[in-house]
Protein backbone atom coordinates (compact mmCIF):
# COMPACT_ATOMS: atom_id res chain seq x y z
CA UNK A 1 0.00 0.00 0.00
CA UNK A 2 1.27 3.48 -1.05
CA UNK A 3 2.02 6.30 1.52
CA UNK A 4 -0.64 8.60 -0.64
CA UNK A 5 -4.11 5.76 0.19
CA UNK A 6 -2.63 4.89 3.88
CA UNK A 7 -2.31 8.59 4.32
CA UNK A 8 -5.77 9.14 2.51
CA UNK A 9 -7.72 6.13 3.59
CA UNK A 10 -6.72 7.45 7.27
CA UNK A 11 -8.31 10.59 6.88
CA UNK A 12 -11.85 9.25 5.22
CA UNK A 13 -11.87 7.03 8.06
CA UNK A 14 -11.60 9.29 10.61
CA UNK A 15 -14.48 11.52 9.13
CA UNK A 16 -12.23 14.83 7.64
CA UNK A 17 -14.84 16.07 6.10
CA UNK A 18 -13.29 18.20 3.41
CA UNK A 19 -9.73 17.25 1.67
CA UNK A 20 -8.16 18.97 -1.59
CA UNK A 21 -5.83 17.41 -3.82
CA UNK A 22 -3.96 19.14 -5.98
CA UNK A 23 -2.64 17.27 -9.41
CA UNK A 24 -2.70 17.38 -13.41
CA UNK A 25 -3.44 13.06 -13.23
CA UNK A 26 -6.89 13.60 -12.57
CA UNK A 27 -7.72 10.41 -14.36
CA UNK A 28 -5.53 8.31 -12.36
CA UNK A 29 -6.48 9.57 -9.21
CA UNK A 30 -10.22 9.06 -9.83
CA UNK A 31 -9.27 5.70 -10.52
CA UNK A 32 -7.23 4.98 -7.35
CA UNK A 33 -10.24 7.25 -5.16
CA UNK A 34 -12.88 4.74 -6.81
CA UNK A 35 -10.97 1.29 -6.30
CA UNK A 36 -10.68 2.76 -2.55
CA UNK A 37 -14.31 3.38 -2.05
CA UNK A 38 -14.94 -0.38 -2.70
CA UNK A 39 -11.96 -1.26 -0.24
CA UNK A 40 -13.14 -2.59 2.57
CA UNK A 41 -9.77 -3.80 3.93
CA UNK A 42 -8.47 -0.36 3.80
CA UNK A 43 -11.47 1.95 4.44
CA UNK A 44 -13.17 -0.24 6.44
CA UNK A 45 -16.84 1.03 5.34
CA UNK A 46 -17.16 1.28 1.63
CA UNK A 47 -19.11 4.51 0.25
CA UNK A 48 -20.86 5.13 -2.63
CA UNK A 49 -18.62 7.57 -5.45
CA UNK A 50 -19.77 10.26 -7.54
CA UNK A 51 -17.95 13.16 -9.15
CA UNK A 52 -18.67 15.97 -9.64
CA UNK A 53 -18.21 18.38 -12.70
CA UNK A 54 -19.13 21.93 -14.35
CA UNK A 55 -20.68 20.41 -17.58
CA UNK A 56 -23.12 17.79 -16.22
CA UNK A 57 -23.16 17.71 -12.15
CA UNK A 58 -22.40 14.89 -9.73
CA UNK A 59 -22.64 11.53 -11.44
CA UNK A 60 -22.53 8.58 -9.54
CA UNK A 61 -20.66 5.54 -10.54
CA UNK A 62 -23.09 2.64 -12.04
CA UNK A 63 -26.24 4.82 -11.58
CA UNK A 64 -25.85 7.64 -13.55
CA UNK A 65 -26.26 11.72 -13.43
CA UNK A 66 -27.93 13.24 -10.26
CA UNK A 67 -30.18 15.84 -12.16
CA UNK A 68 -30.51 19.11 -10.89
CA UNK A 69 -27.00 19.40 -9.40
CA UNK A 70 -24.97 21.34 -12.21
CA UNK A 71 -25.07 24.46 -9.69
CA UNK A 72 -22.74 24.28 -7.04
CA UNK A 73 -24.79 25.21 -4.22
CA UNK A 74 -27.47 22.17 -5.47
CA UNK A 75 -24.73 19.44 -5.47
CA UNK A 76 -23.97 20.75 -1.44
CA UNK A 77 -27.57 20.85 -0.72
CA UNK A 78 -27.82 16.96 -2.35
CA UNK A 79 -24.40 15.92 -0.31
CA UNK A 80 -26.10 17.18 2.77
CA UNK A 81 -29.16 15.21 2.48
CA UNK A 82 -27.55 12.32 1.34
CA UNK A 83 -28.14 9.45 4.17
CA UNK A 84 -25.84 6.55 3.17
CA UNK A 85 -22.20 6.62 2.75
CA UNK A 86 -20.41 8.30 0.33
CA UNK A 87 -17.48 10.11 -1.14
CA UNK A 88 -18.09 12.99 -3.29
CA UNK A 89 -15.08 14.33 -5.63
CA UNK A 90 -15.60 17.80 -7.33
CA UNK A 91 -13.34 18.29 -10.04
CA UNK A 92 -11.77 22.17 -10.73
CA UNK A 93 -14.03 23.29 -7.85
CA UNK A 94 -10.93 26.15 -7.39
CA UNK A 95 -12.89 28.75 -10.14
CA UNK A 96 -15.01 28.91 -7.12
CA UNK A 97 -12.54 29.65 -4.49
CA UNK A 98 -10.69 32.80 -6.05
CA UNK A 99 -8.63 31.35 -9.08
CA UNK A 100 -6.54 34.31 -10.98
CA UNK A 101 -7.07 36.80 -8.83
CA UNK A 102 -10.52 36.82 -9.19
CA UNK A 103 -13.21 36.78 -5.92
CA UNK A 104 -13.83 33.89 -4.37
CA UNK A 105 -17.95 32.85 -4.37
CA UNK A 106 -18.63 33.68 -1.01
CA UNK A 107 -22.18 31.51 -1.54
CA UNK A 108 -20.74 28.65 -2.33
CA UNK A 109 -17.96 29.22 0.55
CA UNK A 110 -20.37 29.59 2.89
CA UNK A 111 -22.59 26.44 1.77
CA UNK A 112 -19.23 24.66 2.35
CA UNK A 113 -19.04 25.44 5.79
CA UNK A 114 -22.34 25.20 6.35
CA UNK A 115 -21.94 21.21 5.42
CA UNK A 116 -18.60 20.51 7.59
CA UNK A 117 -21.47 19.77 10.59
CA UNK A 118 -23.54 17.40 8.63
CA UNK A 119 -20.73 15.75 7.21
CA UNK A 120 -18.83 14.87 10.75
CA UNK A 121 -21.65 13.98 12.55
CA UNK A 122 -23.39 11.78 9.94
CA UNK A 123 -24.63 8.53 10.67
CA UNK A 124 -22.67 7.39 7.79
CA UNK A 125 -19.57 8.43 6.93
CA UNK A 126 -19.46 11.13 4.08
CA UNK A 127 -16.57 12.66 2.66
CA UNK A 128 -15.88 15.64 0.00
CA UNK A 129 -12.73 15.87 -2.07
CA UNK A 130 -11.70 18.85 -4.33
CA UNK A 131 -9.27 17.76 -7.11
CA UNK A 132 -7.79 20.76 -9.02
CA UNK A 133 -4.32 21.09 -11.02
CA UNK A 134 -3.90 24.48 -9.01
CA UNK A 135 -4.33 24.72 -5.39
CA UNK A 136 -6.21 27.59 -4.62
CA UNK A 137 -8.01 27.56 -0.81
CA UNK A 138 -9.83 31.08 0.38
CA UNK A 139 -9.01 32.14 4.09
CA UNK A 140 -12.65 30.90 5.29
CA UNK A 141 -11.50 27.57 4.63
CA UNK A 142 -8.26 27.55 5.42
CA UNK A 143 -9.07 25.31 8.71
CA UNK A 144 -11.76 23.26 7.45
CA UNK A 145 -9.73 21.90 4.53
CA UNK A 146 -7.09 19.41 4.71
CA UNK A 147 -4.41 19.25 2.15
CA UNK A 148 -3.01 15.78 0.80
CA UNK A 149 -0.18 15.82 -1.55
CA UNK A 150 -0.76 13.57 -4.75
CA UNK A 151 2.92 12.17 -6.05
CA UNK A 152 3.55 11.97 -9.56
CA UNK A 153 3.66 8.38 -10.79
CA UNK A 154 6.53 6.13 -8.87
CA UNK A 155 9.61 4.34 -10.27
CA UNK A 156 7.39 0.70 -10.20
CA UNK A 157 4.09 2.30 -12.27
CA UNK A 158 6.03 3.80 -14.85
CA UNK A 159 7.66 0.75 -15.14
CA UNK A 160 4.76 -1.42 -15.02
CA UNK A 161 3.70 1.05 -17.68
CA UNK A 162 6.51 0.85 -19.93
CA UNK A 163 6.51 -2.97 -19.16
CA UNK A 164 2.50 -2.70 -20.58
CA UNK A 165 3.93 -1.04 -23.90
CA UNK A 166 6.60 -3.49 -25.10
CA UNK A 167 4.39 -6.31 -24.95
CA UNK A 168 1.62 -4.67 -26.85
CA UNK A 169 4.28 -3.64 -29.65
CA UNK A 170 6.87 -6.21 -29.62
CA UNK A 171 6.46 -7.77 -32.50
CA UNK A 172 4.32 -5.23 -34.12
CA UNK A 173 6.90 -3.64 -36.30
CA UNK A 174 8.28 -2.41 -33.08
CA UNK A 175 12.41 -3.47 -32.13
CA UNK A 176 12.84 -3.34 -28.60
CA UNK A 177 16.38 -3.41 -27.76
CA UNK A 178 16.63 -3.17 -23.87
CA UNK A 179 17.76 -5.60 -21.26
CA UNK A 180 16.67 -5.17 -17.93
CA UNK A 181 19.44 -2.32 -16.36
CA UNK A 182 17.96 -0.45 -19.96
CA UNK A 183 14.65 -0.64 -19.24
CA UNK A 184 15.59 0.84 -15.84
CA UNK A 185 17.08 3.36 -17.05
CA UNK A 186 14.35 4.42 -19.85
CA UNK A 187 11.47 4.36 -16.24
CA UNK A 188 13.92 6.36 -14.13
CA UNK A 189 14.38 8.66 -17.24
CA UNK A 190 10.72 8.90 -17.16
CA UNK A 191 9.94 10.07 -13.74
CA UNK A 192 8.63 12.99 -13.35
CA UNK A 193 6.09 12.80 -16.31
CA UNK A 194 2.15 11.81 -15.65
CA UNK A 195 1.51 8.22 -16.45
CA UNK A 196 -0.48 10.14 -19.89
CA UNK A 197 3.21 11.65 -20.49
CA UNK A 198 5.13 9.11 -20.09
CA UNK A 199 2.82 6.56 -21.99
CA UNK A 200 2.86 9.68 -24.45
CA UNK A 201 6.61 9.73 -24.86
CA UNK A 202 7.46 5.89 -24.92
CA UNK A 203 5.05 5.71 -28.01
CA UNK A 204 6.97 8.71 -29.69
CA UNK A 205 10.46 7.24 -29.17
CA UNK A 206 8.73 4.00 -30.82
CA UNK A 207 7.57 5.91 -33.79
CA UNK A 208 10.41 7.90 -34.21
CA UNK A 209 12.98 5.39 -35.96
CA UNK A 210 10.84 2.09 -34.58
CA UNK A 211 13.06 0.83 -32.24
CA UNK A 212 12.99 1.78 -28.21
CA UNK A 213 16.19 1.15 -26.86
CA UNK A 214 18.62 2.96 -23.89
CA UNK A 215 19.48 5.41 -26.56
CA UNK A 216 16.10 7.27 -26.41
CA UNK A 217 16.77 8.46 -23.06
CA UNK A 218 17.66 11.81 -24.15
CA UNK A 219 14.30 11.91 -26.55
CA UNK A 220 12.37 11.21 -22.67
CA UNK A 221 14.82 14.00 -21.25
CA UNK A 222 13.54 16.49 -24.11
CA UNK A 223 9.78 16.37 -23.11
CA UNK A 224 11.00 16.30 -19.73
CA UNK A 225 12.81 19.70 -20.17
CA UNK A 226 8.74 21.14 -21.68
CA UNK A 227 7.80 20.36 -17.91
CA UNK A 228 10.37 22.46 -16.98
CA UNK A 229 10.47 25.41 -18.95
CA UNK A 230 6.55 25.90 -17.95
CA UNK A 231 7.64 26.40 -14.78
CA UNK A 232 9.17 30.09 -15.30
CA UNK A 233 11.84 29.28 -12.59
CA UNK A 234 14.31 26.26 -13.82
CA UNK A 235 15.83 25.85 -16.81
CA UNK A 236 16.15 23.20 -18.91
CA UNK A 237 19.98 23.17 -20.46
CA UNK A 238 20.21 20.72 -23.47
CA UNK A 239 24.13 19.86 -23.11
CA UNK A 240 25.89 17.79 -25.89
CA UNK A 241 29.00 18.47 -24.11
CA UNK A 242 30.99 15.59 -23.71
CA UNK A 243 33.53 15.20 -20.86
CA UNK A 244 36.16 14.45 -23.24
CA UNK A 245 35.87 17.98 -24.44
CA UNK A 246 36.73 19.47 -20.72
CA UNK A 247 40.53 19.74 -21.02
CA UNK A 248 42.67 18.46 -17.90
CA UNK A 249 40.67 18.43 -13.86
CA UNK A 250 41.39 14.54 -14.46
CA UNK A 251 40.98 14.65 -10.42
CA UNK A 252 37.55 16.24 -10.46
CA UNK A 253 36.74 13.90 -13.31
CA UNK A 254 37.80 10.62 -11.71
CA UNK A 255 35.45 11.78 -8.70
CA UNK A 256 32.22 12.00 -10.92
CA UNK A 257 33.38 8.91 -13.12
CA UNK A 258 33.04 6.58 -9.57
CA UNK A 259 29.46 7.85 -8.68
CA UNK A 260 27.83 7.43 -12.05
CA UNK A 261 24.72 5.52 -12.18
CA UNK A 262 24.87 5.29 -8.08
CA UNK A 263 21.00 6.36 -8.09
CA UNK A 264 20.33 3.00 -9.75
CA UNK A 265 18.88 -0.16 -8.16
CA UNK A 266 21.88 -1.58 -8.78
CA UNK A 267 23.97 0.11 -6.60
CA UNK A 268 21.50 -0.63 -3.47
CA UNK A 269 23.46 -3.52 -2.72
CA UNK A 270 26.06 -1.76 -2.08
CA UNK A 271 24.45 0.36 0.59
CA UNK A 272 25.58 3.83 -0.74
CA UNK A 273 23.21 6.53 -0.88
CA UNK A 274 22.77 9.34 -3.95
CA UNK A 275 25.46 11.61 -4.26
CA UNK A 276 24.19 15.02 -2.86
CA UNK A 277 25.98 17.28 -4.93
CA UNK A 278 29.47 18.96 -5.33
CA UNK A 279 30.83 22.99 -4.91
CA UNK A 280 33.05 24.25 -7.85
CA UNK A 281 35.22 27.00 -7.13
CA UNK A 282 38.05 28.82 -8.80
CA UNK A 283 39.50 31.02 -10.70
CA UNK A 284 37.11 32.58 -13.63
CA UNK A 285 37.43 31.18 -17.03
CA UNK A 286 38.77 27.62 -16.33
CA UNK A 287 36.12 25.43 -16.60
CA UNK A 288 33.83 25.31 -14.24
CA UNK A 289 30.84 26.12 -15.94
CA UNK A 290 32.01 24.10 -18.95
CA UNK A 291 32.23 20.67 -16.56
CA UNK A 292 28.98 21.52 -14.84
CA UNK A 293 27.43 21.00 -18.62
CA UNK A 294 29.49 18.11 -19.51
CA UNK A 295 27.75 16.29 -16.19
CA UNK A 296 24.46 15.54 -17.92
CA UNK A 297 25.89 14.06 -20.62
CA UNK A 298 28.56 11.85 -18.77
CA UNK A 299 25.71 10.34 -16.46
CA UNK A 300 22.82 10.94 -19.47
CA UNK A 301 20.91 13.09 -17.04
CA UNK A 302 19.05 16.17 -17.44
CA UNK A 303 20.34 19.52 -16.49
CA UNK A 304 17.92 22.03 -14.95
CA UNK A 305 19.91 25.57 -14.31
CA UNK A 306 18.39 27.25 -11.31
CA UNK A 307 18.65 31.48 -11.23
CA UNK A 308 18.28 32.58 -7.92
CA UNK A 309 17.68 35.64 -8.75
CA UNK A 310 14.03 34.41 -10.12
CA UNK A 311 13.14 33.02 -7.12
CA UNK A 312 12.90 36.37 -5.75
CA UNK A 313 9.65 38.67 -6.41
CA UNK A 314 7.39 41.15 -5.24
CA UNK A 315 4.89 39.65 -3.61
CA UNK A 316 5.05 38.52 0.04
CA UNK A 317 5.51 35.52 0.47
CA UNK A 318 6.40 34.35 -2.94
CA UNK A 319 10.00 33.91 -2.77
CA UNK A 320 9.47 31.18 -0.08
CA UNK A 321 6.93 29.55 -2.67
CA UNK A 322 9.14 29.91 -5.48
CA UNK A 323 11.95 27.93 -4.22
CA UNK A 324 9.67 25.14 -3.11
CA UNK A 325 8.00 24.98 -6.34
CA UNK A 326 11.70 25.11 -8.18
CA UNK A 327 12.42 22.45 -5.08
CA UNK A 328 9.89 20.25 -5.68
CA UNK A 329 9.98 20.19 -9.84
CA UNK A 330 13.84 19.14 -9.44
CA UNK A 331 12.85 16.19 -7.75
CA UNK A 332 9.56 15.52 -9.48
CA UNK A 333 11.84 14.93 -12.88
CA UNK A 334 15.11 13.35 -10.57
CA UNK A 335 17.15 11.61 -11.25
CA UNK A 336 18.46 15.01 -12.50
CA UNK A 337 21.49 17.37 -12.23
CA UNK A 338 19.97 20.58 -10.85
CA UNK A 339 23.19 23.40 -11.20
CA UNK A 340 23.30 26.52 -9.79
CA UNK A 341 26.00 28.67 -11.50
CA UNK A 342 27.50 31.86 -9.48
CA UNK A 343 25.93 30.42 -6.52
CA UNK A 344 27.08 33.46 -4.47
CA UNK A 345 25.73 36.44 -6.12
CA UNK A 346 22.21 34.79 -5.71
CA UNK A 347 22.61 34.14 -2.02
CA UNK A 348 24.42 37.48 -1.46
CA UNK A 349 23.42 40.12 1.12
CA UNK A 350 21.93 37.58 3.54
CA UNK A 351 21.07 39.06 7.16
CA UNK A 352 20.37 42.02 5.60
CA UNK A 353 17.16 44.35 7.21
CA UNK A 354 16.49 45.51 3.47
CA UNK A 355 14.22 42.65 2.52
CA UNK A 356 12.77 41.76 5.76
CA UNK A 357 14.52 38.48 6.09
CA UNK A 358 13.02 37.06 3.06
CA UNK A 359 16.44 36.46 1.63
CA UNK A 360 17.70 34.33 5.02
CA UNK A 361 14.59 32.04 4.91
CA UNK A 362 15.04 31.43 1.17
CA UNK A 363 18.20 30.28 1.94
CA UNK A 364 17.32 28.36 5.05
CA UNK A 365 14.67 26.47 2.83
CA UNK A 366 17.51 25.51 0.43
CA UNK A 367 19.81 24.46 3.19
CA UNK A 368 17.28 22.17 4.64
CA UNK A 369 16.41 20.52 1.56
CA UNK A 370 19.88 19.98 0.66
CA UNK A 371 21.07 18.21 3.97
CA UNK A 372 17.64 16.26 4.04
CA UNK A 373 17.03 15.25 0.64
CA UNK A 374 16.26 11.85 -0.14
CA UNK A 375 15.91 11.70 -4.04
CA UNK A 376 18.25 11.57 -6.68
CA UNK A 377 18.89 15.96 -7.48
CA UNK A 378 22.54 16.25 -7.71
CA UNK A 379 23.76 19.83 -7.20
CA UNK A 380 25.97 21.20 -9.12
CA UNK A 381 26.86 24.77 -7.58
CA UNK A 382 29.93 27.05 -9.19
CA UNK A 383 31.32 29.64 -7.32
CA UNK A 384 33.98 32.46 -8.04
CA UNK A 385 33.88 34.37 -4.91
CA UNK A 386 33.50 31.47 -2.50
CA UNK A 387 34.44 33.97 0.62
CA UNK A 388 31.34 35.68 0.36
CA UNK A 389 28.95 32.38 1.16
CA UNK A 390 27.83 32.07 4.42
CA UNK A 391 30.01 28.68 6.30
CA UNK A 392 26.67 26.48 6.84
CA UNK A 393 26.92 26.28 3.16
CA UNK A 394 29.90 24.64 3.05
CA UNK A 395 29.93 22.27 6.02
CA UNK A 396 29.53 18.61 4.86
CA UNK A 397 26.69 17.38 4.51
CA UNK A 398 25.43 19.98 1.85
CA UNK A 399 27.93 18.84 -0.70
CA UNK A 400 29.32 15.90 -0.93
CA UNK A 401 33.02 17.37 -1.99
CA UNK A 402 34.10 21.22 -2.66
CA UNK A 403 36.67 21.45 -5.39
CA UNK A 404 39.37 24.16 -6.55
CA UNK A 405 39.61 24.73 -10.18
CA UNK A 406 43.40 26.34 -10.35
CA UNK A 407 44.68 28.34 -13.53
CA UNK A 408 45.36 25.22 -15.65
CA UNK A 409 49.08 23.74 -15.72
CA UNK A 410 51.24 23.10 -18.84
CA UNK A 411 50.24 19.75 -18.98
CA UNK A 412 46.43 20.66 -18.88
CA UNK A 413 47.02 23.53 -21.41
CA UNK A 414 48.50 21.53 -23.82
CA UNK A 415 45.06 19.36 -23.40
CA UNK A 416 42.56 22.32 -23.84
CA UNK A 417 44.45 23.84 -26.94
CA UNK A 418 44.26 20.62 -28.63
CA UNK A 419 40.74 20.15 -28.18
CA UNK A 420 39.99 23.82 -29.06
CA UNK A 421 41.98 22.94 -32.07
CA UNK A 422 41.18 20.00 -33.12
CA UNK A 423 37.01 21.30 -33.02
CA UNK A 424 38.23 24.04 -34.73
CA UNK A 425 40.53 23.16 -37.57
CA UNK A 426 38.18 20.27 -39.07
CA UNK A 427 38.14 21.73 -42.41
CA UNK A 428 41.14 20.75 -44.86
CA UNK A 429 41.51 24.07 -46.14
CA UNK A 430 41.50 25.80 -43.02
CA UNK A 431 43.77 23.75 -41.27
CA UNK A 432 46.80 23.77 -44.72
CA UNK A 433 49.72 22.71 -43.30
CA UNK A 434 49.59 23.35 -39.63
CA UNK A 435 50.00 20.38 -37.42
CA UNK A 436 48.77 20.07 -33.78
CA UNK A 437 51.70 17.46 -32.43
CA UNK A 438 53.84 17.51 -29.29
CA UNK A 439 55.89 20.25 -30.76
CA UNK A 440 53.43 22.60 -31.32
CA UNK A 441 51.50 21.86 -28.01
CA UNK A 442 54.21 22.43 -25.94
CA UNK A 443 55.73 25.63 -27.43
CA UNK A 444 52.45 26.79 -27.50
CA UNK A 445 51.59 26.00 -23.55
CA UNK A 446 55.03 27.41 -22.68
CA UNK A 447 53.88 30.73 -24.68
CA UNK A 448 50.20 30.48 -22.25
CA UNK A 449 51.38 30.29 -19.17
CA UNK A 450 49.08 31.94 -16.67
CA UNK A 451 46.38 31.46 -19.33
CA UNK A 452 42.73 30.16 -18.32
CA UNK A 453 40.87 27.75 -20.00
CA UNK A 454 38.48 30.39 -21.61
CA UNK A 455 41.80 32.49 -22.43
CA UNK A 456 43.58 29.72 -24.65
CA UNK A 457 39.80 29.06 -26.01
CA UNK A 458 39.98 32.94 -26.99
CA UNK A 459 43.14 32.81 -28.48
CA UNK A 460 42.38 29.80 -30.72
CA UNK A 461 38.99 32.10 -32.20
CA UNK A 462 41.21 34.95 -32.69
CA UNK A 463 43.58 33.12 -34.96
CA UNK A 464 41.11 31.84 -36.98
CA UNK A 465 39.76 35.43 -37.20
CA UNK A 466 43.32 36.48 -38.49
CA UNK A 467 43.44 33.56 -41.49
CA UNK A 468 39.84 34.30 -42.33
CA UNK A 469 40.16 37.67 -42.75
CA UNK A 470 42.91 37.16 -44.87
CA UNK A 471 41.37 34.18 -46.88
CA UNK A 472 43.90 31.52 -46.24
CA UNK A 473 44.69 29.33 -43.83
CA UNK A 474 46.00 29.18 -40.06
CA UNK A 475 49.24 29.15 -39.37
CA UNK A 476 51.66 29.15 -35.82
CA UNK A 477 52.23 32.91 -36.17
CA UNK A 478 48.77 33.60 -35.79
CA UNK A 479 48.75 31.72 -32.70
CA UNK A 480 51.40 33.27 -31.40
CA UNK A 481 50.59 37.09 -32.31
CA UNK A 482 47.33 36.66 -30.51
CA UNK A 483 49.12 35.38 -27.21
CA UNK A 484 51.50 38.06 -27.31
CA UNK A 485 48.96 40.24 -27.22
CA UNK A 486 46.08 38.76 -24.76
CA UNK A 487 46.81 40.25 -21.54
CA UNK A 488 45.19 37.67 -19.04
CA UNK A 489 43.43 36.94 -16.15
CA UNK A 490 46.33 36.02 -13.74
CA UNK A 491 47.77 39.50 -14.39
CA UNK A 492 44.77 41.76 -14.38
CA UNK A 493 43.54 40.02 -10.83
CA UNK A 494 46.78 38.16 -9.24
CA UNK A 495 45.74 39.49 -5.87
CA UNK A 496 42.27 38.36 -5.95
CA UNK A 497 43.54 34.79 -7.35
CA UNK A 498 45.92 34.26 -4.30
CA UNK A 499 43.46 34.85 -2.14
CA UNK A 500 41.58 32.31 -3.57
CA UNK A 501 44.49 29.95 -3.71
CA UNK A 502 44.70 30.59 0.02
CA UNK A 503 41.13 29.92 0.83
CA UNK A 504 41.70 26.74 -0.67
CA UNK A 505 44.65 25.08 0.50
CA UNK A 506 43.24 23.74 3.40
CA UNK A 507 39.33 23.95 2.41
CA UNK A 508 39.09 22.26 -1.08
CA UNK A 509 40.35 19.57 -3.14
CA UNK A 510 41.98 20.56 -6.13
CA UNK A 511 40.36 19.34 -9.52
CA UNK A 512 43.87 18.37 -11.26
CA UNK A 513 45.26 15.54 -11.36
CA UNK A 514 48.12 14.77 -9.32
CA UNK A 515 50.12 13.76 -11.67
CA UNK A 516 49.25 17.19 -13.80
CA UNK A 517 50.50 19.41 -11.48
CA UNK A 518 53.44 17.58 -9.12
CA UNK A 519 52.48 18.50 -5.29
CA UNK A 520 50.04 20.68 -3.72
CA UNK A 521 52.26 22.82 -2.84
CA UNK A 522 54.30 23.12 -6.11
CA UNK A 523 50.90 23.95 -7.91
CA UNK A 524 49.66 26.92 -5.50
CA UNK A 525 53.02 28.45 -4.90
CA UNK A 526 50.86 30.90 -2.00
CA UNK A 527 53.01 30.10 1.03
CA UNK A 528 54.14 33.68 2.31
CA UNK A 529 53.91 35.37 -0.90
CA UNK A 530 55.85 39.06 -1.17
CA UNK A 531 53.74 41.80 -1.55
CA UNK A 532 55.53 42.40 -4.64
CA UNK A 533 55.90 39.03 -6.00
CA UNK A 534 52.91 39.58 -8.25
CA UNK A 535 53.57 43.41 -9.63
CA UNK A 536 53.06 44.86 -12.96
CA UNK A 537 56.99 45.17 -13.09
CA UNK A 538 57.43 41.68 -12.30
CA UNK A 539 54.75 40.17 -14.32
CA UNK A 540 56.44 42.47 -17.48
CA UNK A 541 59.38 40.89 -16.99
CA UNK A 542 58.20 37.61 -17.06
CA UNK A 543 56.79 38.30 -20.39
CA UNK A 544 53.52 39.38 -18.95
CA UNK A 545 52.65 36.04 -17.39
CA UNK A 546 52.86 34.54 -13.97
CA UNK A 547 55.73 31.58 -14.00
CA UNK A 548 53.78 27.88 -14.55
CA UNK A 549 53.19 26.02 -11.26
Amino acid sequence: MSDFIKNLSNLLRARFPCIYISTWEEERLLNILSDLCSNEDVIRTPRNFFTWKLTEGLNEVNNGIVSNTRDPIQALDFIQKYESPGLFVFLDFHIFFGYNNQPANLEVVRKIRDSIKNLTESDNPKNIIFISPSLVLPDELEKDINIVDFDLPSFEEIKRLLKEIIKANDGNGVVINLNSDEEEKIAKAALGLTLQEAENTFAHAMVNDGCLDVNDVSLIQKEKGQLIKKTGILEFIESNISIDEVGGLENLKNWLSKRDESWLDSAKKYNIPAPKGVLITGVPGCGKSLIAKSIGSMWNLPILRLDVSKIFSGVVGSSEENMRRAINTAEAVSPCILWIDEIEKGFSGLGSSGDSGVSSRVFGTFLTWMQEKTKPVFVVATANNISSLPPEMLRKGRFDEIFFVDLPTKIERQEIFKVHGQRCLEDPEVKGDFEINEDVLSHIADMTEGFGGAEIEHVVISALFEAFSEKRSVNLEDFEKIIDETIPLSVTQSEQIIALREWARLRAVTATAQKDRGTYEEAVEIENPKEDEFSDEVFKSRGGRKLDF
